[in-house]
């Protein structure tokens, strides 16, 4: 048992016991609780004036070495004996060690029966409440301390804050934002600003947030990344980057969490920008930091021409954890080229005693997709079993995705059977299956029976029907099936239009596709157009494609390739003073065809 009686006389510290305070110290400054607390359990002969100061660094010993929860408690009883409970110093300290170790309960009885509290005192106890989840208590106790005259530190108020964000009070962060400005007594910190930044960014009031960046007076690296950090959130690659640059303008170096956040705005970066991040966490010696490869891996993946420099930056990694391993898989299981090379690599992370988690299954089993290979994603499938990933649902649609693009219908409606609970993306998949097998029919019956259960269908499900329909040629229904989601009020985008156009136009109603590509309210895309040009040329409908390209050159009369596309239709027709007609138009305008390029391997 613990030594902790011990025999204490009423004269006053001693110079060794001075020593003891401030080695005892030291030792838990330097994070050695555990030889602190020894240290402490071997003196037998010390001051009663030594037990004030030196039991709050012994309680915090206790707090932080999570083996002396026991030491502890007897601690709290001896300060109880020896009536030193009425100092708050001691009090306090033993609040923050009850909080340390989830004891709410205990730490507001002792919090409740001080005589007096002071900052610290309310402050703790917040702490206690906010570390161990109470977000609610915490908001009423630090109106409480409020209400009893006491003003919180910048960092507790931040502390506040980041309650307000996780139970989503905006009102009362902005309250206490008010308080703040109102109240001189607050301090006026960049802690504070950049914890507001927090939570206007999160809550999504953007406006407020830059009229809390725009009054601080002095930004650090904290404040510019929590900028940053926001401008990601809301999918603004431009005012990310330039603060991102202007951080910099202005002396502010930015560290490796900005580092991070900037590279999480992932394919909205071009490869320019991308290779500038990477020069920058090169020269100041970032790239060696794991979660950075891992995000540049994930940048590159979307550009083929920068494939090499993922291979450079995992063969230069001196660290490799199982996030890294499964960036590079899943980046090379994108591209039909490198497919193979997820294979070797996932066989690669295997030997190394690396465990695949879910993510890195379902990038193995999209470069056997890509492939494809049949024989890699059956292999892959029997791992998957054994090790118990089968009831992961992302898994299960990924798997019959997989076998229905290798070629295997049969298999992919195995996986889809005995799956005990699909979700609306298994029956899209299967949806899917069945209509690039050219059984469209099949395809709605299942759609019919997806309704039927009462599992609400998505845009990708839509997208799978009309898919079908249009591999089928079953135009009547293609056409009901859209005009019931338009008339329900369910969002239609671009790649529905895509298929119904491309449905209406395969069958010769060229006419109406024209119109519907006229009335979608959006921008036809590049493969709308080409795709219904096409369809008049097969069904020999030079006026539509005459129509419909003047029409899309009226809007877009600054881009070359429209007018290219025309003379196109015009020589297909034999129309060859129109074809001369429109390039000279282009001239007259100054327009320029944009270059093809073929590049020939040796």
């Amino acid at each position: 048992m613990n030594i902790l009686v011990r025999r204490f006389s009423t004269i006053s510290t001693s110079q060794q016991d001075t020593k003891l305070i401030r080695k005892i110290k030291d030792l838990i400054l330097q994070g050695l609780h555990v030889e602190a607390l020894h240290l402490y359990k071997n003196q037998l002969h010390l001051h009663v004036n030594t037990f004030t100061p030196i039991i709050p660094s012994v309680i915090k010993a206790c707090s932080l070495s999570q083996t002396h929860h026991g030491f502890g408690l007897q601690l709290h009883s001896h300060s109880l004996k020896l009536g030193f409970d009425s100092e708050s110093v001691i009090s306090n300290s033993i609040i923050s060690f009850y909080a340390k170790n989830h004891d709410i309960k205990s730490a507001r009885k002792l919090f409740d029966e001080m005589p007096q509290r002071d900052s610290i005192s309310w402050n703790s106890m917040i702490n206690c409440y906010t570390q161990n989840g109470n977000c609610l208590e915490s908001l009423q106790m630090f109106k409480k301390m409020y209400e009893c005259g006491f003003v919180a530190k910048p960092e507790l108020i931040a502390s506040i804050l980041s309650v307000c964000v996780q139970r989503q009070c905006t009102k009362s962060g902005k309250m206490i934002h008010a308080l703040s400005i109102v109240d001189e007594r607050f301090e006026n910190s960049v802690f504070l600003s950049t914890a507001l930044l927090d939570l206007y960014w999160r809550s999504g009031k953007s406006r407020m947030a830059f009229h809390v960046f725009d009054s601080m007076e002095d930004k650090n690296e904290v404040s510019w990344t929590s900028m940053i950090q926001g401008y990601v959130g809301i999918h603004d690659s431009n005012m990310a980057i330039d603060s991102f640059r202007k951080m910099q303008i202005k002396g502010i170096k930015p560290n490796i969490v900005t580092l991070i956040s900037i590279l999480h705005i992932s394919v909205e970066l071009n490869l320019n920008t991308i290779k500038s991040i990477h020069g920058y966490a090169f020269r100041h010696g970032f790239h060696s930091d794991i979660r950075i490869s891992s995000s540049l891996i994930h940048l590159y993946s979307s550009h083929t021409s920068s494939l090499p420099l993922i291979d450079l930056i995992f063969e230069k990694s001196t660290q490799r954890d199982l996030i890294l391993w499964t960036s590079i898989i899943s980046a090379y299981s994108h591209h039909k080229q490198t497919a193979k090379n997820s294979i070797s690599l996932f066989n690669k992370m295997q030997k190394e005693k690396f465990h695949p988690n879910s993510i890195t299954l379902l990038g193995i089993l999209n470069a056997c997709t890509n492939i494809p290979s049949i024989t890699s994603g059956i292999r892959i499938h029997g791992y998957i079993i054994k090790t118990g990933f089968n009831s992961n649902i992302s898994i299960t649609n990924s798997l019959i995705n997989m076998y229905s693009k290798c070629g295997s219908l049969k298999d992919s409606l195995k996986v889809f059977q005995e799956t005990p609970t699909p979700d609306h993306v298994s029956w899209s998949v299967i949806i899917n299956a069945y209509g690039i097998h050219g059984y469209g029919e099949k395809a709605l019956e299942i759609f019919k029976e997806m309704k039927e259960k009462g599992i609400e269908h998505d845009s990708i499900t839509l997208v799978s029907v009309l898919s079908a329909c249009n591999h089928s040629g079953l135009v009547e229904e293609g056409d009901r099936i859209f005009s019931e989601v338009k008339n329900d009020g369910k969002l239609i985008n671009l790649e529905h239009y895509a298929c119904y156009i491309d449905l209406l136009g395969r069958s010769g109603k060229v006419e109406k596709a024209s119109e519907v590509m006229r009335k979608m309210g959006m921008k036809p895309s590049v493969k709308i157009m080409s795709s219904l040009v096409s369809n008049c040329r097969i069904h020999g409908r030079l006026d539509v494609a005459e129509n419909m390209l003047s029409w899309f050159i009226e809007l877009e009369s600054d881009d070359a390739a429209n007018y290219v596309l025309l003379s196109m239709i015009y020589a297909e027709f034999g129309k060859w003073l129109n074809v001369e007609g429109v390039w000279r138009d282009i001239k007259l305008r100054g327009l320029k065809k944009s270059c093809g390029f073929s590049r020939v391997e040796t």
